[in-house]
């Protein structure tokens, strides 16, 4: 039982020593954020990262878009772009983006689905190894309920009561 205990503590000791050794990189203190050059390679640049569909009605524009700009130095490629469910379906440009141009991604949300609402979409490209997260959320409230189009038998045929 002590040489279990006792390898508990060192595997933990382990994990938390090499924990500590990760190495940070320093920000830049020489250049100003005018004077630096673009990244290397393709960049993404977005205006926003989430989107607010606010409180809406059931059935309401269902279209959100994303603009972004390539703010590096290569063509920006999209490899995919995936939405977290079904109700949420992306569409952008299979065409590279060359660099200093900009571009969007069509968000299409299932705004027919009541309650609210936080869905992702998930972009895989050239611009790095990491996915870049997109967010739409918002509040789908339901549509007011629409009068009957047929009189209801007290009304009569032509509202009249009916010849009572």
């Amino acid at each position: 039982m002590k040489q279990l205990i006792l390898l508990i503590a060192l595997a933990c000791s382990l994990a938390t020593t090499l924990q500590a050794q990760v190495e940070t990189k320093a920000a830049p203190t020489t250049e100003t954020a005018a004077e630096m050059t673009p990244a290397d390679g393709p960049v993404m640049t977005f205006e926003a990262l989430e989107i607010d569909y606010g409180t809406i009605e059931q059935d309401a524009d269902p279209y959100r878009v994303f603009k972004f700009k390539n703010t590096g130095t290569e063509a920006l490629l999209i490899t995919n772009a995936r939405g977290s469910c079904g109700c949420t379906v992306p569409s952008y440009s299979k065409a590279p983006v060359p660099a200093g141009e900009t571009s969007e991604i069509k968000v299409r949300y299932d705004t027919h689905r009541l309650g609210q609402f936080r869905k992702r979409v998930t972009l895989t490209t050239n611009a790095g190894d990491e996915p870049i997260i997109l967010t739409i959320k918002g509040n789908v409230t339901p549509k007011p309920a629409e009068p009957a189009a047929v009189p209801t038998q007290d009304q009569g045929l032509f509202n009249n009561g009916g010849g009572k």
